[in-house]
């Protein structure tokens, strides 16, 4: 039994018969599905590509705008976006025009170009912090700015918030349980104890937040202003504010990390919401779908992680390796695509379009739920929304978690597949993108009612 109020026998009986509907209409799929066994673990170059509704992994042929097209000549509409990689759309006109002028002039230095100059003075103007860094992902970004919170605060403890997302730093991969702090569970290969240098608590709780900082061993809080991977949860009025204020009370510093909300406008909720971070992360769409990560400093930060890593020099022998860095970070293509990215695609004219978007489906959603009488919620931020099968919308990562019906949620999301239409998985967010029609929305709203219909009309469906 499931709080979706769906019978799992009916969502068995419901999914079986999409699953047979995507094997008969995609054969070049499988055929390349199973030719990719013999030479990819799994049959993809990343394992969590059969994490999918589907029965085999979807193999793509090109992807534009709010399209993407699959081998067997399928067309999408695209409500994932490369889970936010492509959030402004894939390879906008800008951008493709970006890569080839680069394409022939080096692709990498290790050096800066004029591009990273003009990267800094954007990034500053955009999100209000006045010193940069350049990874090639998000993670990369969270695990350096967290080992500069270590390295400025001479404390250890990472506190993070249960069920949050920040890419596969390994201090993040812990859970609150019954009070205490414990492993994800699922871990692979982990070979030390994280609980012995991360804090976990619930997102919303003040009291828990207090209590956690007052113990006065946090370096930093690293969070996302609303969680977006244990399905959507949006904070209570006042509570980032009150991260920010407890935080500076106990010598905490604060890292937002807005790599999913950054689909909030512009700036994202760091510029909306007057967050004030110490730190600032980013990740995903900042080069319009190139490889690229980014962290902001405040002047105050900055002047700290000079005297850090002086202090650093002088305590070692070497030539101060300081763990954080990749050769191909902030390579000559990456940047110009980032600059091109900025002024050009990741707009106001962009959000202007986006969020009313993303507003209509968020009304559509609203509206099935009603008509098809479930005791359902939705979620919304900016260009982002999601259905949850709770009846009210979750305060802490436990409640949205505790509203999974993994199930039924893949059934759902094979049916939209199986009629062109690709949202988020493992949950149900929709992203809109500057090329997303007002026909695009109201199509994956019909297409779901045709899907809630079918799925309801089984005997026994409703619990």
């Amino acid at each position: 039994m499931s709080n979706s109020g769906i019978n799992q026998l009916a969502v068995d009986q419901f999914s079986s018969a999409e699953r047979q509907r995507f094997m008969d209409r995609n054969p070049k799929t499988v055929a390349l599905a199973e030719q990719a066994k013999q030479s990819l673990y799994g049959g993809v170059p990343m394992h969590w590509m059969s994490d999918w509704s589907t029965p085999v992994p979807l193999f793509v042929s090109h992807a534009k705008d709010a399209r993407f097209y699959d081998v067997d000549g399928h067309e999408y509409i695209d409500f994932c976006l490369g889970d936010t990689g492509t959030m402004f759309g894939h390879s906008p006109d800008p951008i493709a025009a970006a890569l080839a002028r680069q394409g022939n002039r080096g692709l990498t230095t290790m050096l800066p170009g004029e591009d990273a100059i003009a990267c800094g003075e954007l990034l500053s103007a955009r999100f209000g912090l006045p010193y940069w860094q350049v990874t090639t992902t998000a993670t990369d970004a969270n695990r350096f700015v967290v080992r500069w919170a270590r390295a400025v605060t001479e404390r250890s403890v990472l506190l993070v918030f249960d069920g949050c997302y920040h890419g596969t730093v390994d201090d993040v991969m812990v859970r609150y349980k019954d009070g205490q702090t414990v492993p994800r569970s699922g871990l692979l290969g982990q070979a030390y104890d994280l609980t012995d240098h991360s804090r976990s608590i619930p997102f919303n709780d003040v009291d828990a937040l207090d209590a956690a900082l007052a113990q006065g061993d946090v370096a930093a809080l690293l969070c996302e202003p609303a969680m977006t991977n244990i399905g959507m949860v949006l904070p209570e009025p006042g509570f980032m504010q009150k991260c920010r204020e407890l935080t500076r009370k106990y010598g905490t510093l604060l890292i937002i990390d807005e790599t999913h909300t950054i689909s909030t406008g512009m700036g994202g909720c760091t510029t909306q919401w007057s967050l004030d971070p110490d730190f600032f992360v980013v990740g995903k769409p900042i080069a319009g779908g190139v490889p690229c990560g980014v962290y902001g400093c405040s002047a105050q930060m900055a002047e700290a992680m000079q005297q850090a890593s002086a202090k650093a020099s002088a305590q070692s022998s070497g030539h101060g390796h300081s763990g954080m860095g990749t050769t191909l970070s902030a390579n000559a293509l990456t940047m110009h695509c980032m600059r091109t990215n900025l002024e050009e695609v990741m707009t106001p004219a962009a959000y202007d379009h986006m969020l009313p978007m993303a507003a209509r489906l968020a009304e559509g959603f609203r509206h099935l739920i009603a008509k098809h009488h479930l005791a359902w919620s939705v979620t919304e931020l900016g260009a982002r929304c999601e259905f949850q099968f709770c009846a009210t919308p979750p305060k802490t990562g436990a409640e949205a978690e505790a509203a999974f019906h993994d199930d039924l949620q893949m059934a759902l999301h094979l049916y939209l597949i199986n009629r062109g239409i690709l949202i988020t998985p493992f949950h149900n967010m929709t992203l809109c993108c500057p090329h997303t029609t007002e026909s695009d929305v109201d199509r994956l709203i019909s297409t779901l009612d045709n899907a809630l219909t079918e799925l309801l009309a089984i005997p026994g469906a409703r619990i």
